[in-house]
């Protein structure tokens, strides 16, 4: 309740702050110099991709390691803690290269953050909801979501070991400001993407271990993330208002039961259940940066009882453009074979609206094969476990905003 302690003290901020509490999130935490990497670095916590590699078909490659430390605040924050919190993420900017081979990073705030500041009215996302008929997901609110991914698995441990643990080094760099100095971690997210490290993972419940091949990158034996499926990282930043240069980000845990996928089904299909029916293995080994549709997803429910993941959530374009960017990753936490679901949008409307085509509500009168789950994509396989909404502010006003 920072702003109604302003009030009762006629200040503009608490604790020395000079920045006004409804500021431009950009501005930075009073007291502190400006960033030294602020030229090498985007202005975006989120700005990736041209710090990664390409596929020979442009496409862009994603860490292979990442894990997500959802956030608890141990008191009201003050400036001092925005201050411990920016220095504790300069320290991870200057232990690590932003690329893969060193580490990408990235603060979020909940919704659990805004009603602390009595801001959620005014923020850009909100709690969760149930989006479908067939899931009860846990929807959660945190304060804050560290995001982190790299090529390197032990930059992952070595990080949350130096932040909230105690350490005194990280990469050769002194760290002198600790995030447990501010905040606790309620849960976390780990994870992987990349060609094999599925089969490295299989021994889980919800996929058959020997199903997996050395090249396949997520569970289902697909590759994902072409870039004519994904918006731009422009598409997704806010333009205007208090919050312009962040972003809203979703964060969901599904499980995967991948038995009947790779057992009951052969490879055309899993490529009907995935792309379209009317689509073939060979047709997606063509595959480049785009997946090409034809808008015939109700034809195709009529014709062949079955539709397409990838063909209904194409419906949710605009201009023909994708509206979500999608940074999910596979995952075994639990026990079980899953996707940590972690999309970036402009407008979590976008997120909710790109959801509403994967339901596939609309196709079930089309053909009685057609259920909620059955023949509707990937539906009859996965399983909400949990939602989550934050927003992601600038690089330069990622601590505490509103503070």
């Amino acid at each position: 309740m920072l702003e109604k302690l302003a009030v009762v003290t006629g200040t503009v901020g608490l604790t020395g702050c000079s920045r006004s509490l409804d500021p431009s999130p950009g501005q930075g935490v009073p007291g502190l110099p400006a960033n030294p990497r602020s030229s090498e670095l985007p202005d975006t916590q989120f700005g990736q991709t041209e710090f990664r590699p390409r596929d020979a078909d442009g496409n862009s490659i994603g860490p292979q390691y990442r894990r997500v430390l959802l956030l608890s605040l141990d008191r009201e924050p003050t400036t001092e803690d925005a201050r411990t919190v920016e220095r504790a993420m300069r320290t991870l900017e200057s232990a690590y290269d932003w690329s893969p081979d060193g580490l990408f990073s990235m603060l979020a705030w909940g919704t659990e953050y805004f009603e602390r500041v009595d801001a959620l009215d005014r923020a850009p996302i909100s709690h969760p909801t149930v989006l479908s008929r067939t899931d009860d997901p846990d929807l959660q609110s945190y304060d804050a979501a560290l995001v982190l991914a790299s090529d390197t698995p032990s930059h992952l441990a070595r990080t949350e070991n130096a932040l909230f643990d105690g350490g005194d080094e990280l990469n050769g760099v002194t760290v002198d400001h600790h995030l447990d100095d501010v905040f606790s971690i309620s849960s976390r997210r780990t994870g992987f993407m990349g060609a094999g490290l599925p089969k490295e993972h299989a021994k889980v419940e919800g996929v058959p271990a020997d199903a997996l091949s050395a090249d396949d990158p997520m569970f289902t034996g697909f590759f994902s993330g072409r870039r004519g499926t994904q918006a731009s990282e422009d598409r997704v930043r806010i333009d205007d208002g208090a919050f312009a240069g962040g972003t809203t980000m979703h964060l969901s845990h599904l499980t995967e039961d991948l038995d009947g996928w790779w057992n009951d089904f052969d490879a055309p299909d899993r490529v009907a259940q995935m792309f379209a029916p009317d689509m073939s293995p060979g047709d997606v080994d063509g595959f480049g940066a785009e997946v090409p549709f034809a808008d015939a997803v109700v034809e195709h429910a009529r014709e062949f009882g079955t539709v397409g993941h990838h063909e209904k959530v194409a419906r949710a374009r605009e201009d023909g453009e994708p509206i979500v960017l999608r940074r999910d990753f596979n995952t075994t936490d639990g026990g079980q074979a899953g996707v940590h679901f972690l999309s970036l949008q402009a407008d979590l409307a976008d997120f909710r609206k790109t959801r509403k085509a994967m339901n596939g509500w609309y196709l079930r009168d089309e053909h009685d094969a057609i259920t909620d789950r059955e023949n509707n994509g990937l539906l009859e396989f996965i399983t909400v476990q949990s939602r989550a909404n934050f927003y992601v502010p600038p690089r330069n006003g990622r601590a505490f905003p509103l503070l």
